[in-house]
């Protein structure tokens, strides 16, 4: 890009020295600054890039008149803080997930940068993994038919967060890449979870989604399992995916499935099973938040709509907002409703984006929802 854009890094725990390496080798961006307030982090992570400053000042960072944009990777509880000061400092900003602790504050930092006329964009790195978006034109190609199911097992041995729970941790990830997929957001969520080892910080959950088109979602998440997993199995009326996003082979398309047969006699009814080959797509090596910087960067430079959008974020937060209500009332099944009033004018001046409840579905996906829609008995009972 010829015109770089000029960036600001806060925040260098886990996740920030990755943004901090990718932003340095993206031609698309200029890394300016990083901000931390532990000056260890701060130190380490400078030695590696002595052209960029270092503060542990925040102030710095938004009085610096030469940074555009201001990437945020501080606990969740700061953000709306953080990004809101960036906002009115006239900054875009990037927001790593979850967007903010609650639908209020998300809304808060929308309308911020509506009237400052600045993108934000929440840190939704799956969108941008080149596996996920295999899988997504298979749907939307109609290869796997009308989806049924989804599964979905996120777990692995740590790291315990010590200001979010494991819903809050790893949901933003299943949640945005199903709302990728779907393109629809669940009607009702069902969940429980388990504070194992930190009182009142659950480290294990399960939770249950329902959609309007008939689909039902599973997604298990765990901060005490003993190997990592990262695998989603969908099951379509024509063929079935399974996506390991730790296997060499991350996409494998299954060519099986269940064939009814029309009953010989009243009261019998047949079944045949189908299974057969199986498909490994090829996938693109490359990595998904280099991806998702250039989309930052490019979105700033030509006004255009981040694919990670500010609607995807506020669907994401909506979410897990529902799964917390189901907590407090012992697993019960909740509505997910809609965003409060006024969340449009929010919104305004945001381009509308993937998962937004605006948005065009994607093609093909969005004409079987609503034939599905027709034909579940679930919706017909509840609408």
């Amino acid at each position: 890009m010829r015109n770089p854009v000029r960036v600001a890094v806060v925040g260098l725990g886990y996740w920030g020295p990755n943004l901090v390496r990718n932003l340095a080798e993206l031609d698309a961006a200029e890394l300016v600054a990083i901000c931390d307030l532990d000056r260890d982090r701060l130190a380490a992570v400078g030695r590696r890039y002595p052209a960029v400053r270092t503060t542990t000042d925040f102030e710095d960072i938004v009085a610096d008149t030469e940074i555009e944009a201001v990437l945020v990777a501080t606990p969740v509880s700061t953000h709306t803080e953080l990004g809101l000061a960036a906002i009115e400092s006239g900054k875009h900003v990037f927001i790593e997930k979850p967007l903010a602790s609650s639908t209020a504050e998300g809304l808060k930092l929308a309308e911020a940068a509506r009237k400052a006329g600045v993108l934000i964009m929440p840190g939704h790195t799956f969108l941008y993994s080149p596996p996920v978006r295999t899988i997504h034109k298979l749907l939307v190609a109609g290869e796997l038919g009308d989806v049924l199911s989804i599964s979905s097992s996120r777990v692995n041995l740590g790291l315990h967060q010590t200001d979010v729970s494991v819903v809050w941790d790893l949901a933003p990830h299943d949640f945005s890449i199903l709302q990728f997929w779907l393109g629809e957001t669940p009607t009702h969520v069902s969940a429980i979870a388990r504070a194992c080892i930190v009182p009142s910080l659950p480290d294990v959950a399960f939770i249950n989604l329902e959609y309007e088109s008939g689909a039902i979602a599973h997604v298990e998440l765990s901060w005490l399992a003993p190997s990592k997993l990262r695998r989603t199995t969908i099951v379509g009326s024509k063929k079935m995916v399974v996506y390991d996003d730790t296997s060499n082979e991350p996409v494998r398309v299954f060519d099986s499935g269940v064939m009814p047969r029309e009953p010989s006699t009243f009261g019998e009814y047949r079944l045949t099973y189908r299974a057969g080959d199986i498909l490994s797509p090829a996938i693109d090596a490359v990595e998904p938040l280099s991806l998702q910087l250039r989309d930052f960067c490019t979105s700033i430079r030509e006004g255009t709509t981040p694919r990670s959008s500010i609607a995807v974020g506020l669907e994401v937060v909506r979410l897990m907002e529902a799964v917390d209500r189901s907590l407090a009332s012992n697993g019960g099944r909740v509505a997910v409703g809609r965003l409060p009033i006024g969340a449009d004018d929010a919104l305004k001046g945001h381009s509308v984006g993937v998962g937004s409840p605006a948005a065009a579905p994607a093609p093909g996906v969005g004409e079987r929802a609503a034939s599905r829609r027709q034909k579940s008995p679930r919706v017909a009972a509840e609408s």
